[in-house]
């Protein structure tokens, strides 16, 4: 890796835009870097000790002052004070890998059998170290402050409310960003439009209860099989008749257990699946929907069924001027061909978490690129990405909190 010494820059003596851009050049062998090292030492959530400790060591080297969640020894939260005061802004990396064996023949692959960073967190933490970088570099161009929050357990949806939870930064923080490196979108290109990014995500389980019996005796049966299937069909029909097509909605039945011997009619199935959605007004109407058509689809058969969901994260929603300011930080940068439309994604995130109650922004930053294999999807064993995203990545969070900061100044 190369030096992690911080330059001085004489930066009050230029826009800072060019400073960003200057710093995104020469910081860009670090950022790799140190991605590439995080991808060799995946943690999975609320197992990321290792991975803290690392990223504590590089904030050391950065002169960044920080503290640690100690009620599971996994998550940072750093800040750089700015010389002029202001308000304050935070800017997040999630830090967790995935049960994924990886098979992507990188020299710097992972070394933690079963498992891989098969999402882009390595990405996101070096993404946010280069940021960290950069903005002590132009510490005396901030005005106010800035948090840095590495945080656990994205994958579990759990820790985004475990960070919130941890001290005072929360409530002093005014606004938040955040961004995900996307296989959908081009290496170079960025999407930060307002409104509705990614959906909520709700986790089901039903339990149905029947009457067991001998496969050659039916009638004297009542089969959950045959009801657990009734069930997963019907659940559908919410989909296609019961919701207005132009809002999506998409109900999935992932694991069905039913039975335990070929020859015996099971009194007992489970099935477990998601529903995704833009709205909390659908997320509301799609619960008590669901409950209904699987109880009352059981009573039909003579069974009963209970259903029970969790929350996994909320719909991620931009604020559209965040998402303004983002749009005229990308223009800056990458130029303004490459700040693109993308799709809104039925893919969740527990950024929505803080976006439900701060405003701010969450990007995607495109990685794809053919000619490098950078192809793949999401969780994938074979998830590469286009690294020239990684400085792209940091100079938009330090321009976007340097710009925020100053627009929101009260003078």
């Amino acid at each position: 890796m190369e030096s992690t010494t911080v330059t001085n820059t004489n930066s009050t003596a230029m826009n800072t835009i060019e400073a960003v851009k200057r710093l995104q050049k020469e910081y860009e062998g670090d950022i790799i870097a140190w991605r590439r090292h995080l991808h060799q030492y995946p943690e999975v959530s609320f197992e990321e000790q290792a991975t803290t400790q690392y990223l504590a060591g590089e904030l050391d080297k950065l002169g960044i002052p920080y503290e640690i969640n100690t009620e599971k020894n996994t998550g940072i939260v750093a800040w750089i004070e700015g010389a002029k005061p202001g308000k304050t802004i935070m800017l997040r990396a999630d830090i967790d890998a995935l049960n994924v064996t990886e098979q992507t023949g990188h020299e710097f692959a992972s070394k933690h059998e079963g498992k891989m960073h098969a999402c882009g967190h390595d990405a996101h933490m070096a993404i946010l170290l280069g940021a960290a970088k950069m903005l002590k570099t132009l510490q005396q161009d901030i005005e106010g402050k800035v948090f840095l929050v590495f945080q656990p357990a994205e994958e579990s949806a759990e820790g985004a409310k475990y960070m919130k939870e941890f001290g005072t930064w929360f409530a002093e923080t005014d606004s938040v960003f955040g961004g995900h490196i996307w296989i959908d979108l081009p290496a170079g290109q960025i999407s930060v439009e307002a409104g509705e990014r990614m959906a909520a995500s709700l986790e089901l389980g039903i339990e149905i209860e029947g009457q067991a019996g001998h496969g050659a005796q039916p009638h004297l049966t009542v089969d959950a099989t045959v009801v657990a299937a009734a069930i997963i069909m019907n659940l559908q029909t919410l989909v296609s008749r019961h919701f207005n097509p132009l809002e999506s909605v998409v109900v999935t039945i992932g694991k069905v257990t039913s039975g335990d011997r070929y020859n015996v009619i099971s009194g007992h199935a489970k099935l477990e699946g998601t529903a995704r959605y833009f709205k909390h007004s659908i997320g509301d109407e799609l619960k008590k929907a669901m409950t209904q058509m699987a109880e009352e689809t059981a009573k039909g058969y003579g069974a009963t069924a209970n259903v029970t969901f969790r929350q996994m994260v909320p719909p991620t929603i931009n604020e559209p001027a965040s998402s303004d300011l983002a749009k005229r930080v990308g223009a800056e940068l990458i130029g303004e061909d490459n700040v693109v439309l993308m799709e809104k994604t039925m893919a969740g995130e527990d950024f929505a978490y803080y976006l439900e109650e701060k405003p701010g922004c969450f990007a995607f930053f495109g990685i794809a690129n053919p000619e490098l294999d950078a192809v793949h999807s999401h969780h994938s064993n074979f998830f590469k990405i286009d690294e020239s995203a990684l400085a792209i990545g940091s100079a938009m969070y330090t321009q976007y909190a340097l710009q925020w900061l100053k627009e929101h100044n009260d003078k």
